[in-house]
């Protein structure tokens, strides 16, 4: 696949400054000095694997070959000007303005980042007004001491006469009940605070867990080739695990993440990237269900796969509630309401065995494509005669490339900005 026009130029440019010959830096790839010259002055596609040997013997990340960083600069700012389009910016500029003003132009990405955040914050308050039990709770406390302070108020008020004693009785239960509301908001407040904080642990096993993972960048190292730990001593030592409920959820996951280390270790999933295999042909030669190279290709990091880019995942089980998110930046998920319906994940649940890839574009959003892949597999616990238990996978890749077909996809009908949309369940907040 083709990174940018400027690939070759950029080969050149590096090659140039280190002082090294067209057939010193050919000899090093493996490849012919005059495939070489053709890849610098761009006029032959340049594979992942090809990429990662010229960026070793030039000593340099492969991204700053690619041009992954300008493009994806870029594309930020295009994604700020379509979101204020009203000030009709210059779109067809924003490559010329990365280009020529890095550090504004990382300002400007870096407030459209900020906004799209605070849009999450409400998001995950919004779901938390709806679907928290606690937070529930704590609003109908609220509501009843405003309540009980009104009634006991109103009587004062009216200016009737009132016993001594009924008097005295009114003023202790608004006093009393004033105490209770105090008590019930400052909780609701801090809870709040917590929750939109970076430190949150969550108040639900489910999502103590993924703070936990998120910490830990989803990879465990210790599990990894000769195991240096077993799931339980790790669950064990995570002092951030808060409830027996989340240290469960998490001695499940790490179970499942040691098999898949076992299948598929992570220099045979490195080597495979470094060849140009996709997750299906990595599953093929290793005879690893797809699933499992899924999951591996999610805890890689940036520094491990050709262009720097990390994978997202996702996982539901048969209802489609999502049981693992794994997010990258651009596609967001959500955490409380479901999910939006055109996932490919969710056409995988639909014919489980059956591989389904297709490229995404998040609704409101042209700051990237995304390469997805789902799976979903079925499983007989019991045996036959048993209940089924099916799960569904999907991958994300974000993608450098624009092509002219894209599937347009949300995160949920409640923030979704599409205003005609034939699988909407619920208005948009936006609407």
């Amino acid at each position: 696949m083709e990174k940018t026009p400027l690939t070759g130029s950029r080969i050149r440019s590096y090659r140039v400054d280190r002082g090294m010959r067209q057939a010193e830096l050919a000899r090093a790839c493996e490849i012919s000095p005059s495939y070489l010259n053709l890849i610098e002055h761009n006029r032959r596609r340049i594979g992942g694997g090809l990429l990662v040997r010229i960026a070793r013997a030039l000593d340099v990340d492969p991204g700053y070959l690619s041009g992954v960083a300008e493009v994806r600069l870029a594309a930020e700012i295009d994604a700020a000007a379509e979101t204020h389009s009203e000030v009709a910016p210059e779109r067809g500029q924003a490559e010329d303005l990365a280009a020529r003003f890095p550090g504004w132009s990382r300002l400007i990405a870096r407030q459209y980042r900020e906004n799209r955040r605070l849009e999450e914050v409400i998001e995950r308050l919004g779901d938390r007004l709806t679907h928290d039990p606690y937070l529930s709770a704590s609003m109908h406390n609220v509501l009843t001491s405003v309540t009980a302070i009104r009634s006991a108020s109103a009587i004062l008020a009216q200016g009737d006469d009132i016993e001594p004693e009924w008097e005295a009785r009114f003023h202790r239960n608004i006093y009393e009940d004033s105490q209770k509301l105090t008590e019930a908001a400052e909780a609701l407040v801090s809870y709040l605070d917590r929750e939109s904080g970076q430190d949150s642990d969550g108040s639900l096993p489910q999502e103590n867990l993924d703070r936990w993972l998120e910490g830990m960048h989803w990879r465990f190292d210790a599990l990894e080739g000769n195991a240096q730990a077993t799931p339980a001593e790790i669950v064990e030592a995570a002092e951030e695990l808060k409830t027996n409920a989340a240290r469960d959820l998490a001695h499940a996951y790490l179970a499942q993440y040691a098999k898949d280390a076992a299948r598929v270790p992570l220099d045979v999933l490195i080597s495979s990237l470094e060849d140009g295999e996709r997750a299906a042909e990595i599953a093929h030669r290793t005879g690893a269900n797809l699933s499992t190279v899924f999951r591996r290709l999610a805890v890689l990091r940036s520094d491990e796969t050709p262009c720097g880019d990390v994978y997202g995942l996702v996982g539901c089980d048969a209802s489609g509630t999502l049981t693992f998110r794994k997010p990258i930046p651009g596609f967001d998920l959500p955490r409380f309401s479901a999910a939006c319906p055109f996932w490919p994940l969710y056409r995988a649940l639909q014919v489980p065995n059956t591989f389904i890839e297709d490229t995404l574009k998040m609704a409101g959003r042209d700051e990237g494509r995304f390469q997805a892949e789902a799976f979903a597999e079925t499983k007989y616990p019991q045996g036959f005669g048993g209940p089924s238990v099916t799960e569904a996978w999907m991958l994300l890749r974000p993608i450098m490339d624009n092509p002219p077909k894209a599937l347009q996809v949300g995160t949920s009908c409640r923030i979704c900005p599409v205003p005609e949309c034939f699988g909407r369940r619920e208005p948009s907040v936006f609407a």
